[in-house]
């Protein structure tokens, strides 16, 4: 599943990979006088900051997720020297990176306020939660699949002739599942429906990698770039796209800072809309040079703006739709 969304990962470790670390973690809360006995487990008492406290090890001397995770943030500090240490996991573990995320900053590390937990919702079925032991799930693959053949009999129905359709039906089904899942509020929780994730209509992504391919032909058509001069006089459309185009570094770094992918998403899908609104009202291919040139710089500003938009996402985009 990863190959086929095209995304690869430098290191693998799992949770086991830190278990030999926990006792370094051990001797040091005993060390700064931060480990209590309760009821025979160790805890780290974290009442004066108005949380619960945080279980290190169990009454049989056992650890638990907190040991391990404490762990392996001072094992990834030591190793990669992190300016950010990112745990994307839902929303229902806040309390927990509060607790060790707090634990550290005890411990006296200044990186502490490195380290962020970017939440998220959760996915539910229109019948209700999903859950594995009742059979009640839908599986990422699945979904892929088919919104991959979906793609495949559209290209097959509307331009049965284009090169490659397999690459194409499986940049556009795989981007609508991606762009799907990133187009709302990270902390939104989901209602799964597969008619909705399989929509080609409305605010989707096949919506704006037609924008990119409906650039490329314009822009195929006229020769190319060209060079151009700024009219004095722009046409309402004209101006609507070249304001969508400037708020782009803007966006990217807002959803940056507040680890917010959807902000890119929405952005995408203005930009496409004004483009388009754009398309229908000016003639690009017009045979006033200054005209054509201007224009055509416009749909080369909008197919770049996008491709990058959605490849910040890791969607590709497509010569022809």
């Amino acid at each position: 599943i990863y190959d086929l969304l095209g995304i690869h990962f430098d290191s693998y470790a799992g949770e086991s990979f830190y278990k030999d670390k926990c006792g370094a973690v051990i001797e040091e809360l005993k060390e700064k006088n931060l480990l209590k006995v309760s009821d025979g487990a160790s805890i780290v008492d974290l009442e004066e900051y108005g949380m619960p406290p945080c279980l290190i090890l169990k009454s049989d001397g056992s650890s638990l997720y907190a040991t391990r995770d404490i762990a392996a943030a001072i094992y990834r500090k030591n190793t990669y020297d992190f300016d950010k240490c990112l745990y994307v996991v839902a929303y229902q573990q806040n309390l927990h990176f509060k607790q060790f995320f707090k634990v550290i900053e005890l411990m006296g590390k200044p990186w502490a306020k490195d380290l962020v937990h970017v939440a998220y919702g959760m996915v539910s079925l229109e019948s209700g939660s999903m859950s594995t032991r009742e059979g009640k799930v839908v599986l990422l693959e699945d979904v892929i699949n088919k919104t991959i053949e979906k793609a495949y009999k559209v290209i097959e129905e509307k331009n049965p002739d284009i090169p490659d359709k397999e690459a194409t039906a499986r940049a556009v089904g795989t981007g609508a599942v991606i762009f799907g899942a990133l187009c709302n509020n990270k902390i939104k929780d989901i209602v799964f429906s597969y008619d909705r994730v399989l929509s080609f209509e409305g605010e989707t992504c096949p919506y704006v990698q037609y924008t990119v391919a409906r650039t490329n032909s314009v822009i195929k058509k006229c020769g190319g770039l060209q060079p151009f001069v700024v009219p004095e006089n722009m046409t309402e459309e004209e101006y609507g796209v070249i304001s969508v185009l400037a708020k782009f570094p803007e966006v990217v770094k807002s959803a940056a800072e507040k680890y917010e992918p959807s902000l890119v998403t929405r952005y995408a899908l203005d930009l496409a809309s004004e483009f388009n609104k754009f398309y229908i009202a000016c003639k690009i291919a017009t045979e006033k040079e200054e005209i054509r040139n201007f224009r055509l710089a416009i749909a080369t500003a909008v197919r770049n703006t996008l491709k990058t938009a959605l490849g910040l996402l890791g969607i590709e985009t497509v010569e022809q739709m």
